[in-house]
C-alpha cells in the first residue's frame, strides 16, 4: 500500500495553501504533519483523503490516480478522521461507530460488524458510552467516539485531523497508542498534531510544513531541531531529551518582579 504526493498544490480563494508538495506514506509508519497555523496541515491531509483535488501536482494510491479511484473503493481503502465532527442528528455513540462499517455492506466482511464495533468502542475507551446520545457529549467524548468509528472501518490507511485536540494527556497517549499499533500491525498512519512533543513520542517520520512548502521531513531527532522549529513558529523554542523522549518547550521570557 503506497500513498504517494507529488509536486501538490491548492490555492483556496486565491490564496496559495499548498506549492509544490511532495509526500510519500508507506506500510508500517506513522507521519506527523506538524507546522504553525496556516502551514498547509489540514489541507495536505484533505488531498491525500481525495476530499480536495489539487490545482496541479498529483496524489496516487498503488501507483493510480486517486481521481480514478470510486468513492466506495477508496472508503474501502481509507478512513478520515476531521478536525470537526459534522453530526447533526442525536445518533447513539454505538450507531456512530457502527456508520464506519458502511464500506462493507453486502460484503463477507459485514459477518463481522458486531465483533468490530464492540473492539472499536473498547480500544477508543467509549464503551462506557455506547448508548449515549452523539450530541450530548463532551468534546473529548465526540472526538474518541470519530476515532472509535475510523477504527470500525478497518482500512489500511488512517488520516486522522487533530484528533488530540480536545482530549486530556490520558486519552491523548492512548489514542496515539492505538495509531501506533494500527502502524505495527501493518495500516499507513497520517495524523495532523500541534503538540510537537506527541509527535515526537509516537511518529516514524515528522514533516514540517510552513507556508504551504515542506521544510523538513524525517526521523523526530533529525527534524525536530530548536533552530528549525523557532525559525517555522517564529517563537524560540527549546528541544530536550527525557527519559528517552525528546519534549519541545516554548521559550518563556522571565516574568517581572511583582512589586507591592
Amino acid at each position: 500500500m503506497s500513498l504517494v504526493a507529488h509536486d501538490v498544490g491548492v490555492t483556496l480563494g486565491g490564496a496559495c495553501i499548498l506549492d509544490g508538495v511532495d509526500l510519500a506514506v508507506g506500510e508500517g509508519e506513522v507521519v506527523a504533519l506538524v507546522g504553525p497555523n496556516g502551514a498547509g496541515k489540514s489541507t495536505l491531509l484533505a488531498v491525500l483523503s481525495g476530499d480536495i483535488e489539487p490545482a496541479h501536482g498529483t496524489v496516487t494510491l498503488d501507483d493510480v490516480p486517486l481521481a480514478e479511484h470510486s468513492a466506495r473503493a477508496l472508503a474501502r481503502r481509507r478512513a478520515v478522521l476531521l478536525q470537526h465532527q459534522g453530526l447533526a442528528f442525536g445518533f447513539r455513540v454505538e450507531d456512530v461507530v457502527r456508520m464506519g462499517r458502511s464500506p462493507w455492506h453486502r460484503t463477507d466482511r459485514e459477518d463481522d460488524d458486531d465483533r468490530v464495533v464492540a473492539d472499536s468502542l473498547a480500544r477508543a475507551d467509549v464503551a462506557g458510552l455506547a448508548q449515549r446520545h452523539f450530541p450530548t457529549l463532551s468534546g473529548g467524548e465526540q472526538g474518541r467516539t470519530s476515532f472509535a468509528r475510523v477504527l470500525a472501518q478497518e482500512t489500511p490507511i488512517v488520516l486522522l485531523d487533530e484528533p488530540t485536540a480536545a482530549l486530556d494527556i490520558r486519552h491523548q497517549e492512548a489514542l496515539l497508542s492505538v495509531a501506533r499499533d494500527a502502524a505495527r500491525d501493518g495500516a499507513s498512519v497520517v495524523v495532523v498534531l500541534h503538540d510537537l512533543s506527541l509527535a515526537a513520542a509516537y511518529a516514524d517520520r515528522v514533516c514540517v510544513l510552513s507556508r504551504g512548502r515542506v521544510r523538513a521531513d524525517g526521523a523526530p531527532t533529525v527534524v525536530l531541531t530548536s533552530e528549525l522549529l523557532s525559525e517555522v513558529y517564529e517563537h524560540p523554542v527549546d528541544v530536550i531529551e527525557h527519559a528517552g523522549s525528546l519534549v519541545v518547550v516554548p521559550v518563556r521570557q522571565e516574568a517581572p518582579c511583582m512589586r507591592a
